[in-house]
């Protein structure tokens, strides 16, 4: 199979890179069944990467429906290991203002439909992995150099709250979430980001800001309309922000730090692995079981 380093996944709104050359496209198929999508995989500026549009070409797909287990084994596959997400969010804090990124460094869990999306481990292997910081800082550093160069208003840090959707808040829930000291909400960047600190896949989102939320005073409540407006606006600067990153991820000098994420993470002793298990899970764990 085709090796790809850097992959790419587009949420609402860009669902393609046009500046892409040499395009193909990879179907890939994983023990936890399709992706949402075939990869398109080119060259960005002579960089080659693979993009996946997360809710399927013509938005297919929503939040809750998404197979985030599939997308990340097939990055995996791919032998991607730096990925970056891109997602439409709404704002929780007057100083996201809409049209602004955000790179936020923390998550918080409002899902509660997708347990079994949530992990790769399970059948018989354990695995308890690091999440105290659930984004790779030097990705991080890449994005807001980036974001900088293209000239948007972009604001480093803060927390992304992931809800179920695919209803947009009631507006108790928007000014508790306010409350908590929540930064922005969007349905689906959690589940990505665990998933590929399992597969040891260094992550970093690119939240692109639609709207206020509900909570805003005198802020119309969200409307579709609005959200694609808004998102047309920012989807073009995001490929402009991407087409920079890729090439700073390139030409960097240190490896991916979290390529031994779960090298002390797997409880179940290997000669505990059922061997059904271990097979489907081969591109993760397969470096650490017994020779």
């Amino acid at each position: 199979m085709e090796q790809v380093n850097i992959g790419i996944i587009g949420g609402s709104g860009l669902y393609q890179m046009p500046e892409l050359e040499n395009v193909g496209e990879i179907a890939v198929d994983t023990p936890f069944g399709k992706p949402s999508d075939a990869f398109i995989v080119g060259e960005l500026d002579g960089v080659k990467v693979a993009f996946l549009p997360r809710h399927g070409r013509g938005h297919r797909l929503t939040p809750s429906e998404l197979p985030f287990r599939a997308n990340i084994y097939a990055m995996k596959l791919l032998g991607i290991e730096y990925i970056l997400s891109v997602s439409a969010v709404g704002s929780l804090q007057e100083k996201y203002a809409p049209t602004d990124f955000v790179i936020p460094d923390q998550f918080f869990d409002r899902t509660r439909a997708r347990a079994h999306e949530s992990t790769f481990f399970g059948e018989g292997i354990v695995g308890h992995v690091t999440f105290a910081h659930p984004v790779c800082d030097e990705l991080g550093d890449i994005l807001e150099a980036s974001c900088n160069e293209v000239g948007v208003e972009t604001h480093r840090g803060g927390t992304y709250l992931c809800m179920e959707g695919p209803a947009f808040s009631t507006k108790a829930e928007s000014n508790v979430y306010r409350q908590w000291g929540m930064d922005i909400i969007g349905m689906t960047n959690l589940q990505e980001a665990k998933l590929a600190r399992e597969a040891e896949i260094a992550y970093a989102t690119l939240a692109l800001v639609t709207d206020y939320d509900c909570w805003y005073e005198g802020h119309d409540d969200v409307t579709v309309g609005m959200v694609i407006e808004y998102l047309n606006i920012n989807v073009r600067n995001a490929q402009l922000v991407l087409k920079d990153t890729v090439k700073r991820v390139a030409g960097k000098q240190t490896p991916n730090q979290y390529r031994d994420a779960i090298k002390n993470a797997i409880f179940t002793a290997p000669e505990y692995w059922p061997a059904e298990t271990a097979k489907k899970l081969d591109a993760i764990i397969g470096k650490y079981a017994p020779v």
